[in-house]
């Protein structure tokens, strides 16, 4: 038996010899580098983070003593060392173990955080939260430098000093990079610690000199004391937490289990918060990832478990591709873009951007509300700046979006990466949330291209407007084929039209395919539909409203949230413009999704072209049933009422649409 596998709980390291956690530190490292490759996930940060978690686990009492670990995606070895080894064959599948901590799989894991810059605050609300009970607890929380590029953590930072009696220890896991190389004022303080070597030497000198002159009085001592705060700021400065009273250990070789053990031992024994920063090597132990330089496989999907080569051979072109290209593209005759990113230069597609134009490109770091505003900043200084984020992140900043962007009438276009179901990583990363704050952003335009040449149309598009929001959203699947119109409506694109059409399809992004399927099955079920393509979102075109006019029935198709969706939105403009035909909207629910592939996700909510025909169908014949028609019914008032309530009704269809898929 491996020692790896006698190991069912923390609580078997602790009988461990130093030899031994060496042994169990390899053996940990095969196994991630074995069953990653295999399911694919985080592989990089966890392979970083080997030592650091059996020491940690080897001082504190989890879950007695919580640990939370900012993002989360480098739980990995948390959750070998808690019992869940058996899991990995089926991490990040539909069933089994999440690529971040979960509380459903285990009572170690107090927080499921999968977005950055939060472990602080969670960590000093459990410790407060002790503290006022009068339990005797201690929080642990394990940041990664690239976190600490994010105001959130800071102002959580601004709190934890202030309360001298708080059991809280904050572990800097520093390994220089977030997905790539951290940037910032924040990575150049941990750099100079984390590089200069001569502040342990020199006060071990200090130290031998002291201990062999006679004994000395108080003033004495506190000019050494003085002497020894001086040597730091000059040798090894870590002014940046001292001046916020924190304090601080380190910084100390986190592949060292004995000097990390004794580290954390200090901190755990102060009484008080403490900070211990230790440096990792991100993707330690993998020769493929510790010579990437680009991000040390971060994020890694099927490979080679000894080249770290992909298996997937001659991968398709993505929609991140294709952007990557028509931005760059833009970029070199149109001289007043720009480009921002929040610490996802290459996963959004502007590092070829970057490297032909340095000046014109920021990545912010972890620090999406800054990127928004400082965005805002930009446009209002004649630049147009284009902000790549993930869908999922945008959130985070929608005050910023609306206060500071669209208030200011700034034309400023974002690009959502991994729009709609993203799959694996589960219900944080879902880019399902965008579309539903959106349509509340007074004078937001939106598009969701439907393929590539659309994609390149949008964004050129988006960078001429000049005084409001521009958005464009797409998944991160491979790109589909591309899809010509018919015929045109006005400003909306026809992809399928059928002679006495009854039902209109409105098939939003990547929605568009399903929508031409779905509709040739109405046509064999004796219904004819007529299948658009809207190209421009938001605002709702007037064009799209008069051909809601002509049908008996429209039925809207978006990867996004269908409660105050675009579906939603285009039921209460139809309403405001005198058209009364039913608007339902098939879409994502307000529920957080498991993980899973993106095809099983769908599945699970009836998008599918054979569950949204049956739904259609029985939408139609219940239409068919009650009489409706394109004229106001005589109660105008109560169903303009209901028209405004569409966001709840959506929803409920919904539901009732997938019960109808599903029989």
């Amino acid at each position: 038996m491996s020692l790896l596998e006698s190991v069912r709980g923390p609580r078997d390291l602790r009988e461990l010899s130093a030899t031994q956690l060496e042994q169990l530190a390899g053996e940990i490292r095969s196994f991630l580098i074995r069953n990653v490759s295999r399911t694919g996930g985080h592989l990089g940060p966890n392979l970083g983070v080997v030592e650091l978690t059996i020491a940690l686990h080897r001082v504190f009492d989890s879950p007695h003593d919580p640990m939370v670990f900012d993002t989360g995606h480098q739980s990995y070895v948390h959750k070998i060392l808690t019992g869940r080894q058996e899991g990995f064959p089926g991490l990040r599948q539909e069933g089994g173990l999440s690529g971040y901590p979960s509380r459903q799989e285990s009572e170690h894991d107090w927080v499921e955080n999968s977005h950055a810059t939060t472990s602080l605050s969670w960590a000093q609300g459990l410790a407060k939260a002790f503290q006022l009970r009068g339990e005797d607890r201690t929080v642990v929380a394990v940041i990664g430098d690239g976190a600490l590029t994010g105001g959130m953590a800071w102002e959580a930072m601004n709190n934890i000093a202030v309360d001298a009696g708080l059991k809280l220890v904050i572990v800097v896991n520093d390994n220089g990079r977030s997905y790539t190389p951290t940037v910032g004022g924040i990575a150049t303080h941990l750099s100079s610690l984390r590089t200069d070597r001569r502040y342990e030497a020199t006060l071990n000198l200090i130290k031998q000199r002291v201990r062999s002159a006679p004994v000395v009085g108080g003033p004495v001592y506190d000019l050494m004391h003085g002497f020894k705060t001086g040597v730091k700021d000059v040798l090894a400065p870590q002014g940046l937490f001292s001046d916020l009273g924190l304090k601080y250990i380190g910084p100390i070789d986190g592949h060292d289990i004995g000097l990390v053990e004794r580290a954390l031992e200090s901190a755990r024994n102060y009484g008080g918060p403490v900070i211990v920063h230790c440096m990792t090597l991100k993707g330690r132990g993998f020769r493929a990832a510790e010579q990437d330089e680009a991000d040390r496989f971060h994020a890694v999907g099927a490979i080679d478990e000894e080249t770290g080569e992909p298996l997937t051979a001659n991968p398709k072109r993505t929609w991140t591709d294709a952007f990557r290209d028509e931005i760059t593209e833009i970029a070199r005759t149109h001289p007043s873009v720009v480009g921002i990113t929040a610490a996802m230069l290459h996963p959004t597609g502007l590092d070829t951007f970057a490297r032909e134009f340095p000046d014109r490109v920021f990545d912010v770091g972890i620090a999406e509300q800054h990127a928004v505003t400082s965005a805002a900043g930009l446009a209002a200084g004649g630049l147009h700046p284009v902000v790549a984020l993930y869908a999922t992140f945008l959130n985070r900043a929608f005050d910023q979006l609306l206060m500071d962007v669209a208030l200011h009438h700034q034309g400023v276009t974002f690009v959502l990466d991994r729009a709609g179901i993203t799959g694996p990583d589960g219900p944080s990363h879902h880019g399902m949330w965008d579309t539903s704050l959106l349509t509340m952003v007074p004078g937001v335009h939106l598009a969701a291209p439907r393929d590539e040449r659309r994609l390149a149309e949008a964004l050129r598009t988006a960078v001429g407007i000049a005084d409001a929001p521009s958005v464009i959203r797409y998944s991160k699947e491979a790109l589909p084929p591309e899809l010509p119109a018919v015929a045109q409506h006005g400003s909306v694109d026809v992809l399928a039209r059928a002679t006495d059409s009854q039902v209109l399809i409105v098939a939003h992004g990547s929605f568009a395919g399903l929508g031409v399927e779905a509709g040739q099955r109405l046509g064999a079920q004796g219904i004819p539909a007529t299948v658009v393509d809207p190209v421009w979102a938001l605002p709702t075109s007037d064009d799209l409203i008069e051909l809601c006019r002509t049908h008996r029935l429209v039925l809207t198709l978006e990867d996004g949230g269908v409660n105050g969706g675009l579906g939603a939105r285009l039921a209460q403009d139809a309403a405001r413009a005198g058209v009364w035909t039913p608007v339902r909207s098939l879409g994502v629910p307000a529920e957080f999704l498991d993980q899973g592939s993106r095809d099983q996700v769908l599945e699970r909510l009836g998008l599918t072209a054979q569950a949204v025909a049956r739904a259609a169908v029985e939408l139609a014949v219940s239409c068919t049933e009650a009489g409706t028609g394109t004229t106001e019914p005589q109660d105008a008032d109560q169903h303009r009422a209901g028209q405004h309530s569409a966001d709840q009704h959506s929803a409920d269809q919904h539901s009732a649409d997938r019960r109808a898929a599903e029989s």
